[in-house]
C-alpha cells in the first residue's frame, strides 16, 4: 500500500508511493484555503533531490490561490520558523521529511507566528481537504520572490543570542568534527562554527541532497563521525540531520554524548544563568527534573511532538524546552527546535564548564533509557493501555499522552503507533541493566494482557 502519514506533524511520504504530485496540490491547497485568502507564504527545502519537483508543484499551487511566495531556498527548519516571524510571513512551509531516507519527502506547515501549526490548526486545515475551494484568476494569482539571505540572518542571530560570548569562544579554538549528512546543514553549520573560531573537520557537508547514511542521527548511524572524532583529535562531534533541528553531540574520545543529553547540559547552562520554568515532553530523560531541581526551577512535561512542547511553553513561560531527540527550544529566538541555537549555548557551555565533553557527560545525571515496542495486532491500543494504568493506579501516572508511570528509582512511558498494531514502551534508570529489565518487565505484563 502507498505510504502517506498525515499528522500534526506534517505531510510526509516516499515521492512516487504516496506523495505523488496530486496528494501535495491536495494538500498544499487546503493548507492555504487554511490560511485564508491571501497573504505570504515562506518556503524552504532540506536539499534533499526531489525537493525541486516539490517545490515546483507547491509554489504554483500557493500561487493559484494567491499566495505570494517568498523561497528562501535550501536552509534549515528553523531557518523558515524565523523567516516567517522576520518577514510578517501568514505562513510557511518546510519541504523536508526530517530523519527519514533519501526516498522520501515532506511538508512541514507553519502557522503565522513562525510555529508547527497546533493541534487544533491541524484539524481545521484537514477539514478544508474535500472542500473544492476554487483557484484565482488570471489576474489576481500570487507573486513569487526570494529572500537568499534567510539563513545569513538566522546565523547572526544565533551569534548574537544571550549568554553567548563569541569572541571568549573563539579563544579557545575548539575542534570540531561536523556531519551535516550531505543536507541543509552543510549551508550554515561549517560557517557559524567558523564564526566561533572553531578549527572544522567536515564529514559529509557536500551539498548534494544525497545522504551516504541513514539520516537519523542514532549511535547505529554514527560510527564513522564516531572515529573521525578520535582520528581528529576534535573536541567535539556535532551532527545534525537534514533539516537542522536535531543536535547530536559526540565526546572527545569519540563515544556518543547521548542525546538525551543534549538538552539537558542546554538545560543545566541556562538555568545557572537564569531561573525559569522548563518544558520537555513525556518520554525525556529525568536528568532534566533532577537539574532543574537543583537550581530551584520547575519541570513541565507535555505530550510528545514539537507543536505540544511548545503550546506548554507558552501556557507556562518557559525559558527553555526541548525533546530528547537532541531538540533545544531556546524562545530567545524563536519557538522551534533549532540545532543552530543548541550548537552556541553548548560551545558556550563548554566553554564555562572548562573541562572536556567527555567530563561534561559524567557531570550530568546519571541516566539510561531503553526503547522498545511490542506487536498488540487484533487488539485496541486504548484499552491496553488503559488496563496498565488501572494496574499501576496507586503509582505516579501521566495520561496526557499515553500513560507514564513515575517510580523512585524509574519510569516507563507506554504510547500507541497511529501507524502501526504497536504499543511503545520507553523505560529509564540509572544504569543500562535496570533500565533494560524494567523495558522487558512492561513488555511482558502488555504481552500477559494480550
Amino acid at each position: 500500500m502507498p505510504t502517506l502519514m498525515v499528522s500534526v506533524s506534517g505531510i510526509r511520504g516516499i515521492i512516487g508511493d504516496g506523495l505523488e504530485p496530486e496528494v501535495l496540490v491536495k494538500y498544499t491547497s487546503a493548507y492555504a484555503d487554511f490560511l485564508g485568502t491571501k497573504g505570504k507564504v515562506v518556503l524552504g527545502s532540506d536539499g534533499r533531490i526531489s525537493g525541486t519537483m516539490v517545490k515546483n508543484i507547491v509554489t504554483g499551487t500557493l500561487l493559484a490561490k494567491g499566495f505570494d511566495v517568498i523561497d528562501i531556498g535550501i536552509c534549515p527548519t528553523p531557518t523558515v520558523l524565523y523567516a516567517v516571524k522576520k518577514l510578517n510571513a501568514n505562513g510557511g512551509i518546510q519541504l523536508s521529511a526530517s530523519h527519514n531516507p533519501n526516498e522520501w519527502n515532506a511538508l512541514k506547515l507553519l502557522n503565522d507566528e513562525g510555529e508547527f501549526m497546533t493541534p487544533a490548526q491541524n484539524k481545521l486545515m484537514l477539514e478544508k481537504l474535500d472542500l473544492g475551494t476554487p483557484y484565482k484568476e488570471w489576474n489576481e494569482l500570487g507573486t513569487l520572490t526570494s529572500y537568499a539571505d534567510a539563513i545569513k540572518a538566522h546565523k547572526e542571530d544565533v551569534l548574537n543570542l544571550k549568554f553567548i560570548d563569541v569572541e571568549a569562544i573563539k579563544k579557545r579554538k575548539f575542534k570540531v568534527l561536523l556531519d551535516c549528512v550531505n543536507g541543509a546543514g552543510s549551508y550554515i553549520m561549517p560557517e557559524l562554527l567558523k564564526d566561533f573560531g572553531c578549527e572544522v573537520v567536515e564529514l559529509n557537508c557536500e551539498k548534494t541532497g544525497v545522504f551516504p547514511r541513514l539520516p537519523e542521527p542514532i549511535p547505529e548511524n554514527l560510527t564513522e563521525a564516531m572515529k573521525a572524532v578520535v582520528d581528529s583529535k576534535a573536541d567535539i562531534g556535532v551532527i545534525v540531520d537534514p533539516d537542522v533541528d536535531r543536535l547530536v553531540l559526540i565526546t572527545n574520545e569519540g563515544e556518543p554524548f547521548i542525546e538525551e543529553n543534549t538538552i539537558s547540559s542546554v538545560v543545566k547552562f541556562l538555568l545557572s544563568k537564569e531561573k525559569g520554568n522548563v518544558v520537555v515532553n513525556l518520554s525525556t530523560t529525568r536528568a532534566v527534573d533532577d537539574i532543574a531541581r537543583e537550581f530551584g526551577s520547575k519541570v513541565f512535561r507535555s505530550a510528545v511532538g514539537e507543536a505540544n512542547v511548545v503550546k506548554l511553553m507558552k501556557e507556562v513561560d518557559a525559558i527553555i524546552g526541548g525533546e530528547g531527540s537532541g531538540g533545544v527550544i531556546y524562545p530567545a529566538l524563536l519557538y522551534g527546535r533549532d540545532a543552530l541555537v543548541g550548537t552556541a549555548l553548548t560551545l558556550q557551555g563548554l566553554l564555562e564548564f572548562g573541562g572536556t565533553m567527555a567530563e561534561l557527560k559524567n557531570a550530568l545525571p546519571q541516566y539510561h533509557i531503553t526503547k522498545n515496542k511490542v506487536n498488540i495486532a487484533g487488539k485496541n491500543p486504548d484499552e491496553v493501555l488503559a488496563m496498565m494504568a488501572q494496574k499501576y493506579k496507586n503509582e505516579k501516572i501521566n495520561t496526557d499522552d499515553g500513560v507514564r508511570i513515575d517510580f523512585d528509582d524509574h519510569w516507563v512511558h507506554f504510547r500507541k503507533s497511529n501507524t502501526e498494531p504497536i504499543v511503545r514502551c520507553i523505560a529509564e534508570a540509572g544504569t543500562m541493566e535496570k533500565s533494560r529489565e524494567a523495558a522487558d518487565k512492561y513488555l511482558q505484563e502488555i504481552k500477559d494482557l494480550l
